[in-house]
């Protein structure tokens, strides 16, 4: 089993704690201007039709899962005619040896009973994962918990995590992601809630009126576009492969042109609700996305 970590802000957050440690912590800052490079590690990656499987542990509300799911749905859609889209972003994705994927959420399993307590550890995530079944090469279960689900290094290390899982004689991916608004909001759903460390500027207002949920969707697309390009760590990444540099880590806090530490760049505001936002998905959804390492350019390349 491997198991790779989202460090998301986390790597933001502690150069602010200690701006003149390793290069690390400075990884924030030098993203682009260093125009660091995700080696390519010769082993497969994921193309073609991907399936995800959702698995709802604890305590979800349907306008919760729908906000996530329509952005899983968003993905590959053609439908969405609004500029600038979130299959626009995914479409990055593409630029690497895999190609572009197409996305389809299948099957939804709710385990709001709390099956397996509500403090988990990285084999309980499995165990749940391969718990939603199995059904082909190109099937990704992503594990989703709840607000009062307590996860093994989260809000200390990550705020998600994708690896692979051994079934009969073949692996296959999954992802996990928390939401961590009563727990860590600073570090997993930053711009949406002040960070713990730094320049206290005011959060963002969550494009669907959720700080943990659309938190959970920075990190989804996190770990899903890690995924894809590197779903059995010996794909695309940098660095170590315990804690590698992924498309979108690689870019690490980066949502619009002029971002900096604790500034997530220009993104677009809703006048009604004053939402901040830089990608719109069907049924009118509207997300905030981070930036993706583009292979071409050699940048982290924003929806703006």
């Amino acid at each position: 089993m491997a198991s790779m970590p989202c460090f998301s802000l986390l790597l933001l957050l502690f150069s602010f704690a200690f701006p003149s440690s390793s290069s690390a912590t400075t990884r924030k800052l030098s993203s682009v201007e260093q125009k660091p490079l995700l080696k390519y590690h010769n082993g497969p990656l994921l193309k073609g039709n991907i399936t995800v499987n959702l698995i709802w542990y604890g305590k979800f509300s349907s306008t919760q899962r729908s906000v996530i799911v329509d952005f899983l749905n968003s993905l590959s859609s053609p439908k969405t005619t609004l500029s600038p889209s979130v299959s626009s972003w995914w479409q990055t994705t593409g630029k690497y040896r895999g190609g572009l994927s197409s996305v389809i959420v299948w099957k939804q399993t709710l385990d709001d009973k709390y099956s397996l307590g509500k403090a988990l550890k990285t084999s309980h995530l499995t165990a749940l994962a391969l718990k939603a079944g199995y059904g082909h090469g190109n099937a990704v279960n992503v594990v989703l918990t709840s607000t009062d689900v307590v996860v093994n290094g989260f809000c200390m290390s990550r705020c998600g995590t994708h690896g692979s899982v051994r079934f009969k004689k073949s692996r296959f991916p999954y992802a996990w992601v928390g939401n961590s608004v009563s727990q860590c909001p600073g570090y997993c759903a930053w711009p949406f809630h002040q960070p713990v460390y730094g320049p206290q500027t005011p959060p963002l207002v969550a494009p669907n009126g959720d700080v943990g949920v659309d938190g959970m969707v920075i990190n989804l697309a996190t770990v899903l576009a890690g995924t894809v390009i590197n779903p059995f760590n010996n794909g695309y990444f940098q660095g170590p492969a315990a804690a590698p540099l992924e498309a979108v880590s690689a870019c690490t806090g980066i949502f619009g042109k002029g971002a900096y530490p604790g500034y997530p760049g220009e993104v677009l505001v809703e006048k009604t609700t004053g939402a901040s936002y830089n990608a719109v998905g069907v049924n009118g959804r509207k997300y905030l996305l981070p930036a993706m390492w583009d292979p071409q350019t050699s940048t982290c390349k924003t929806l703006l």
